[in-house]
């Protein structure tokens, strides 16, 4: 077997370059390039070109060859299966041919798979930044919540009750004015800062805490009745007559418009 190894290699590699100057000379007189070749038999151009030169170095084994030399006669108009019988076979042995592994069909990218792989590297590195400042973004919120006290908590018990201010009870009357065929109309002038009640009629139409400057003007059918709890701070008018204080500043004091008649205080002395 050893001895028939070489005569057959020698043999192959002569009949491969004779059926290579054939297949190359019938390409260039049809005027076929090496490349439309390699597009119809899906061969790379270095197996065919090594194919026309007869470098069987640069081949794999020759079953492979046997295989690429009926595709390359029939692609340009041969009898490939004819044309491929007069290329030996048997008692061939090659050493495994080292291929880079640039020559590999899978290694050799194409721009589209750049692109691809460009865009994968982006979107990824995009997400792992996102990821990263949302972490970062968790972990600032979390040391802050931290770092603050806790809010105080009132203790739970009954709310006390609002206190309403004192009311002295010797309220300051006038004589009584005429108001026949006109209804009740007083003004409130705050020169100071007061808590006011105004009551029109028995009901009451404001309650609360008047600031300086302020201005209003209450009407009503029968009476009106002004209570202040800063009452040199608070100036009323009663149907258009002359402005004056509802009392001193800093008192409590309460006023009924019309004032009501004072009522005689009969003494034991004025009874004898």
């Amino acid at each position: 077997m050893k001895k028939q190894t070489l005569p057959t290699n020698r043999e192959q590699a002569e009949r491969l370059a004779e059926l290579g100057n054939r297949l190359r000379d019938r390409r260039e007189a049809q005027g076929i390039s090496l490349e439309t070749v390699a597009g119809t038999t899906c061969i790379q151009p270095r197996l065919l070109r090594a194919i026309e030169q007869g470098k069987i170095e640069e081949l794999p084994e020759p079953v492979y060859i046997h295989s690429f030399i009926r595709q390359y006669a029939g692609a340009i108009g041969l009898n490939g299966v004819e044309f491929a019988s007069e290329f030996p076979t048997t008692g061939f042995v090659v050493q495994p041919m080292r291929t880079s592994w640039r020559s590999l069909p899978g290694a050799q990218l194409r721009p589209i798979h750049l692109y691809l792989i460009y865009m994968a590297l982006i979107v990824g590195a995009v997400n792992g930044l996102s990821y990263f400042l949302n972490r970062s973004a968790q972990t600032s919120i979390a040391a802050i919540e931290m770092q603050q006290p806790p809010a105080l908590v009132a203790p739970m018990g009954p709310t006390p009750p609002r206190q309403q201010p004192s009311f002295k009870t010797d309220w300051k009357h006038e004589a009584p004015t005429s108001t026949a065929n006109k209804p009740v109309r007083v003004g409130v002038t705050l020169t100071e800062e007061s808590w006011v009640r105004v009551m029109a009629d028995s009901k009451v139409e404001y309650e609360g805490q008047l600031p300086k400057g302020a201005q209003r003007t209450w009407t009503a059918d029968r009476q009106v009745v002004v209570r202040a709890g800063n009452a040199g701070g608070v100036i009323v008018t009663f149907n258009e007559s002359q402005a004056k204080p509802l009392g001193q500043p800093g008192e409590i004091e309460e006023m009924s418009f019309p004032p009501e008649p004072r009522m005689a205080k009969l003494t034991i002395d004025e009874l004898r």
